[in-house]
């Protein structure tokens, strides 16, 4: 069974098991505890290695449920450097990463879908329908 969650887990369900704890501040303005993390989000790793250091997350590996951060890279003997992964779980999300309209009204509580179609119905339309009345004058 365990088997089937994590190893052979489908790609949608990978996915969201990509998430970690929101910041009390996070936390208190959405209304969660976690989120599914992106490139881009701000994070601090709160477990391991490389506890308390803060970082953008550079690379989302789903095969191994972990986040490569900028600036933590570990060298091997002959001098060469690679990204550290870091589990999801070891993570506090501090700052989000706002370039997905979708995600953020989807934190929000908003229906997605129907806020684009709210959003259409306000732009002003560029045509404007001129009566007879108005020829007439104009003529004249």
């Amino acid at each position: 069974m365990r088997n089937n969650l994590i190893y052979r887990a489908t790609f949608h369900t990978r996915s969201k098991q990509l998430s970690s704890a929101l910041s009390d501040e996070l936390r208190k303005k959405y209304s969660r505890k976690s989120i599914r993390v992106v490139e881009g989000d701000s994070v601090k790793i709160v477990r391991g290695e490389f506890k308390g250091v803060d970082g953008k997350i550079a690379q989302v590996s789903t095969e191994k449920n972990s986040v490569a951060i900028e600036g933590i890279k570990k060298e091997k003997t002959k001098g060469d450097k690679f990204d550290v992964l870091i589990h999801t779980s070891n993570l506090l999300v501090t700052g989000l990463n706002t370039e997905d309209k979708w995600r953020i009204s989807k934190l929000e509580g908003k229906r997605p879908a129907k806020q684009q179609k709210d959003t259409k119905k306000e732009e002003p339309t560029k045509e404007t329908k001129v009566t007879k009345n108005e020829k007439k004058g104009e003529d004249n």
